[in-house]
């Protein structure tokens, strides 16, 4: 090899150094950018990822008993939804009521909290008697979406919203109601179980005529059922059925946005009560401390109502009756909030009969959910009665089966039922994943949550 080459090669090893390293720098240049490409958003946006935006969105907490949750975060997915109302940004409070063609007004009211507070909104949706569950779920979920909006619309998210109008062709004319607002409804059912040495059939059936109105409410539902038992122990059979029919209504003529006036009226047959025929019609009026108009949110209302009663019995009473006419007059106090912190309905009523005043009645009834503190719920619902008018009960008292199959009225001066009830639950405050792999899994009682 001569000298010429080696000086040759000396010369191209640093060559051929430079050009890895420079080739080394343009990979690690190209790598760097694609990740910065990547990472910065289309069109020029300077927003970030959606995991990145998605941090951003309001915290919502819904506060519906009867709602599909898990449908609206699988259609509602651009907000955070949270399991504690203190640490939302928004509560949704929604509440319903029955309208006069059997189906529900929804309302809506959207109450900022946090980096919204102030920032409050109504909105209302009206479901159709006719409206499947998918209908409504669906509606209710539309209009939710869009009472949403206007928070959505104050955080970087927005970018990622897309607004859709669906035109149409021609707007058509509203149809002319031909039936005058009545809704007439009929319905039938049966209930059948047995075994070895039990077996127990129902039946029942019912109709009902209702006109609601702004100005005005009538309602008339007659029914008729019937029931029967059959028990086999050893040699010994048991035999036992009831029946019932009968009818109920109102009629309440607006007064303004705190007075109502109307009447009620029944007529029922019962082997139960041992009433052969028991008609009442009972004027009344009402007062509510609060408008109407706030009847979703809160209600006093004080019911008055004075009547006569025909009563006429299958046996003879204790008081010595076959028939008689009476006259009775009752109040009733009921008191109905939902707020952020819970909802309260309370009803007080007493009654008594004018020919004797010994005999009367006192109820309270309470349906009472809480809010405590963060993560502690405690629910009560239950009722009692001080009873002291029980004017049917029959002479000849009941037979032991009567008594166990509670086929007929018994004596008594009291009556009662409670439910009580506290949930705890701690950790991530967040429930926005929707898995319905296995079905959901509910407990009653103390219910203690560890995410």
């Amino acid at each position: 090899m001569s000298i010429t080459e080696e000086k040759t090669r000396s010369r191209n090893k640093p060559s051929g150094l430079v050009f890895w390293l420079i080739l080394l720098i343009l990979v690690m240049t190209a790598r760097l950018s694609l990740a910065q490409a990547q990472q910065s958003p289309a069109g020029g946006q300077t927003g970030g990822s959606i995991e990145e935006l998605k941090k951003t969105a309001p915290k919502v907490y819904i506060d519906c008993g009867s709602c599909d949750l898990d449908y609206i975060k699988t259609e509602i997915p651009f907000v955070n939804y949270v399991r504690e109302r203190k640490e939302a940004d928004v509560h949704v409070l929604i509440t319903t009521l029955a309208t006069g063609s059997g189906g529900r007004e929804y309302t809506l009211t959207f109450i900022g909290q946090n980096r919204f507070q102030g920032q409050d909104d109504l909105f209302r949706y009206f479901s159709h008697k006719t409206d499947t569950e998918e209908e409504i779920r669906a509606g209710l979920t539309e209009v939710l979406k869009i009472g949403l909006m206007a928070y959505v619309n104050r955080t970087p998210i927005r970018e990622k919203i897309k607004v859709d109008f669906q035109k149409e062709e021609a707007t058509p004319a509203p149809a002319a109601d031909r039936w005058k607002s009545w809704v007439f409804s009929l319905s039938t059912s049966g209930y059948f179980r047995g075994e070895q040495a039990h077996a127990s059939e129902s039946v029942r059936g019912s109709f009902s005529a209702n006109r609601v109105t702004r100005d005005m409410k009538f309602n008339f539902t007659a029914s008729a059922s019937y029931s029967h038992d059959r028990y086999t122990y050893e040699d010994q059979n048991l035999e036992s059925s009831t029946r019932t029919f009968g009818g109920s209504g109102l009629f309440v003529k607006s007064l303004g946005e705190h007075w109502s006036a109307g009447f009620f009226y029944s007529v029922t047959s019962s082997t139960y009560s041992n009433h052969r025929l028991k008609i009442n019609v009972s004027p009344a009026i009402e007062f509510d401390l609060f408008p109407y108009s706030e009847s979703t949110r809160r209600q006093l209302r004080f019911l008055y109502k004075i009547g006569p009663t025909l009563a006429r019995y299958f046996e003879e009473t204790l008081y010595d009756k076959v028939k008689e006419t009476l006259l009775s007059q009752s109040l009733a106090i009921t008191l109905d909030l939902r707020e952020k912190w819970g909802s309260i309905s309370t009803s007080v009523e007493g009654s008594h009969y004018f020919h004797d005043l010994s005999k009367h009645q006192v109820s309270i009834f309470n349906v009472i959910s809480l809010n405590l503190v963060k993560g502690l719920n405690a629910y009560l619902f239950g009722g009692a009665s001080l009873i002291h008018d029980q004017l049917s009960l029959p002479k000849g008292g009941a037979t032991w089966e009567e008594v166990i199959l509670q086929r007929k009225m018994l004596a008594t001066s009291y009556n009662y039922f409670l439910a009580v009830g506290v949930s705890y639950s701690f950790g991530s405050i967040f429930t926005n994943v929707v898995n319905p792999r296995f079905g959901s899994v509910s407990s009653g009682g103390i219910h203690i949550e560890v995410d």
